[in-house]
């Protein structure tokens, strides 16, 4: 039986464990791929805000102040955000990165696109997704975009694994993995993550004020505009923030 989600940022434990053997996984080597994808997507012209949230060690982050945008990246992990930033210098360029739980974001129409990929700060924090998701939306300026990704139900019911329990009613997937530190010592680890329909996605959206323009089925290094299927492990959604009335009015009851 699966234990239940402890309902903290419990990732973060396994982040400063895993440091950068982090990025000894398969699924972190396409990130060339997915920028790409994401650049031709967005259209973004040189110094927009971008924020990259859970940016993990910054393979996105990094990759993206090089394209010339300007970067911030959010985690909980000390460890991954120093990792992205030495990162960042080796590559020569600039990108900023603070250590924040994305339920507790700060930011108010700031950004011009807000990312979250591969279940960095959505998908990990059980019953508080549409909480990240609301604090993403709040992040973005009027007519910005959101490129999220999050695992897929339709595939996880696919495709069932033995060392995974598909908690479908609460749509939930526990499993207990092996995690690798630095050097190369192993420790079993509790994972949560959530997964999603694109109706969900779509759902969860419209609730938190988003107008969603795509879902997309997507995988690791096979970012692309493709119709969800059973077959992708990733389900990706687009939207954007409104602009206009609705926008002006919620400025008017700030001011």
């Amino acid at each position: 039986m699966s234990k239940a989600h402890p309902g903290s940022a419990y990732f973060v434990d396994v982040a400063e464990r895993l440091g950068r053997s982090y990025l000894r996984y398969s699924f972190t080597k396409g990130s060339d791929q997915e920028v790409g994808f994401l650049l031709e997507l967005l259209r973004l012209p040189a110094g927009a805000r971008v924020l990259d949230v859970g940016c993990g060690p910054g393979r996105h982050s990094v990759r993206l102040a090089q394209a010339g945008l300007a970067v911030t990246g959010i985690d909980v992990s000390r460890r991954f955000l120093e990792l992205a930033a030495e990162d960042a210098r080796a590559a020569g360029v600039r990108a900023s990165f603070f250590e924040v739980d994305a339920r507790q974001m700060p930011f108010d129409d700031e950004f011009d696109a807000v990312i979250s990929l591969c279940q960095g700060g959505f998908g990990l924090m059980g019953g508080d997704d549409s909480l990240v998701l609301k604090r993403m939306m709040e992040a973005l300026k009027p007519g910005g975009r959101l490129v999220m990704t999050a695992f897929s139900a339709l595939f996880e019911a696919r495709h069932p694994r033995p060392e995974a329990d598909f908690d479908a009613d609460a749509g939930v997937v526990h499993e207990v993995a092996p995690v690798k530190d630095e050097a190369g010592d192993e420790e079993p680890m509790d994972l949560w993550t959530s997964v999603y329909t694109p109706r969900e996605l779509r759902l969860l959206a419209i609730g938190v004020g988003l107008v969603p323009e795509h879902v997309w089925a997507v995988e690791p290094g096979g970012y692309a505009q493709r119709k969800p299927d059973l077959e992708h492990p990733e389900l990706m959604l687009v939207a954007r923030k409104p602009a206009g009335p609705a926008a002006d009015e919620r400025s008017r009851r700030k001011a």
